[in-house]
């Protein structure tokens, strides 16, 4: 029988050695980070919302932590493609997803298969923002001035059509509960986000959107969509000529789009904990508060542990609202 040879003391002292020093490599590096630029990847395409809003966020944390916050966008597949390449990166803080409603609460109801699984894969810093849906036409193209008035006129022209940033998303859900609820004859046209929705209802290609508010203020502001309600349940403070849809004769209708930072699973707490503080720092600014609000959207910040409470009660309610649509993925 061979016997097999016992690590000699030196052996023994390096390898610990050598581990001590790894831990105390790590630990600087979490103490150190950020030390150089960190990537946001905003998996939907420029110029909507979560774009605009994860932009001035980026501005607010380089100001935080001195680096640079690079936006890095990266659309597709209901913004799967996205969160998929923040969860397959390296879990040391310098890759962080703006993921949306449809990443936590809605998508994997929707796809038959998923990149990632959101309740294992990712770690939410914070809650980032939350913001309305509102329902617009556009002025040139539509005469509603209210809700009751579109309908009258959907069914006077027998099809109506809805746009949205893809299958799955609030704004597509919400559009299939009004057309479900007013008994409309409307078909669904999926944008790869607003900034291929809008020049489309502007054409009179598509007929209406509930879509995120966000995207829509500069083409309402300049009068070229006109805004019938909103799906808060309260007005919206700088639209508050804007019903809801409650008040607008839609009743059980709230619906809000919401957003957190997210982090490989495996990224270390004290790096979560210095995204969630600075979130918490920055929602805090008034100055930041207003633009948030003048762009049509809410500034949020909580804990990792706040944030993964309110996915699960969002998941819940979206597991229902996709399955009353009928909307699939394979």
């Amino acid at each position: 029988m061979t016997r097999r040879a016992l690590p000699n003391r030196r052996s023994v002292l390096s390898s610990i050695a050598a581990a001590g020093a790894f831990a105390a490599t790590g630990a600087r590096a979490q103490a150190n980070w950020p030390d150089h630029p960190v990537r946001i990847i905003v998996p939907y395409p420029a110029g909507g919302s979560t774009d605009v809003l994860s932009r001035i966020l980026g501005e607010r944390m380089k100001e935080i932590f001195g680096q640079p916050f690079v936006i890095e966008n990266r659309p597709g597949a209901g913004g799967n493609i996205g969160i998929a390449a923040v969860t397959g990166s390296s879990p040391d803080g310098y890759t962080i997803g703006a993921a949306t409603i449809g990443h936590f609460a809605i998508n994997q109801y929707l796809y038959s298969k998923m990149p990632f699984d959101a309740e294992r894969d990712m770690i939410p810093a914070s809650l980032t923002w939350e913001l309305p849906n509102v329902f617009v036409v556009a002025t040139d193209h539509c005469p509603a001035k209210s809700v009751s008035e579109f309908i009258s006129w959907a069914k006077q022209k027998g099809r109506v059509s809805y746009g949205s940033p893809g299958v799955g998303t609030s704004p597509h859900l919400s559009g299939v509960m009004f057309v479900k609820h007013a008994g409309l004859d409307a078909v669904h046209v999926p944008f790869r986000g607003a900034a291929q929705t809008i020049p489309a209802m502007l054409a009179g290609d598509v007929n209406f959107a509930i879509d995120n508010l966000a995207s829509y203020v500069p083409a309402i502001s300049s009068g070229k969509m006109r805004a019938l309600a909103v799906t808060s349940a309260q007005r919206w403070p700088t639209m508050a000529d804007v019903p809801t849809m409650g008040e607008a004769g839609v009743k059980d209708f709230i619906v809000t789009s919401w957003a957190a930072f997210v982090v490989p699973a495996g990224t270390p707490r004290p790096i979560v904990d210095k995204i969630a503080g600075a979130m918490k720092k920055i929602a805090a600014e008034e100055d930041v508060q207003k633009r948030f609000l003048v762009g049509g959207a809410r500034v949020l910040s909580s804990t990792p542990e706040g944030a993964l409470a309110y996915a699960a009660k969002e998941r819940a309610l979206w597991k229902d609202v996709v399955a009353a649509s009928g909307a699939k993925i394979d």
